[in-house]
């Protein structure tokens, strides 16, 4: 019996991501969340609290879903960081091509409503773009470029992977994301290729333009 509770928990809480990723958290109505999850209002915030609770744990359940699927990707290329970086992008590409899911990024559309959460959800939000920041920056540790300029391009990663979902919810092609994606990577493969030819280390380089 509390094994099929727990399954049962469990699928509500991925139609309430659901409802939140397609929606947003200011538009993801208690009605709206009932309606997707099958939970009247008091049985909603019987298993998950609140409409902030909820939210919280749908941000967890997106980011164990995928974090893992990224850290694969970056983890899968030991040395060779540009090829890193682009299976890290594939990875949204892939996530993005799927019709079984919402278009967009549960966390790209919450960083960009950051300003109607409250301060402990914003912070979660924050802390879920740092640690895709970690993420990409482990991925660049074995280049020559100084450490400065690896932070900026594991900065400039994640900008690029977030700016992939937002055009995605706009409707911009599969082909068009991927040349977005190529570029990006030939960004940061010119930029530790001067790191690696001695122009880019020791002092702060800003990625190609």
């Amino acid at each position: 019996m509390s094994g099929r509770k727990q399954f049962e928990v469990g699928a509500a809480l991925d139609q309430a991501m659901r409802v939140f990723w397609q929606r947003g958290y200011a538009d993801a109505s208690v009605d709206a969340l009932g309606s997707a999850t099958g939970l009247g209002r008091g049985s909603l915030y019987g298993t998950f609290g609140n409409k902030d609770a909820l939210f919280r744990q749908c941000l967890d359940r997106y980011a164990a879903l995928y974090g893992p699927r990224y850290e694969q990707a970056l983890a899968a290329h030991p040395g060779d960081p540009v090829r890193a970086v682009h299976a890290f992008f594939d990875v949204t590409l892939a996530r993005i091509a799927d019709p079984e899911v919402p278009s967009g990024c549960l966390i790209a559309q919450s960083a960009a409503q950051s300003p109607t959460l409250k301060e402990e959800n914003g912070a979660r939000v924050r802390g879920l773009l740092d640690a895709q920041h970690r993420r990409v920056r482990e991925a660049l540790t074995d280049s020559p470029a100084a450490p400065q300029v690896l932070d900026e391009l594991a900065t400039y990663v994640v900008a690029v992977n977030q700016s992939l979902a937002v055009l995605s919810r706009a409707g911009t092609p599969d082909p068009e994301l991927r040349s977005v994606t190529r570029l990006a990577c030939t960004t940061v493969a010119d930029t530790l290729a001067r790191a690696a030819s001695g122009s880019g280390s020791g002092r702060r380089t800003a990625p190609a333009r």
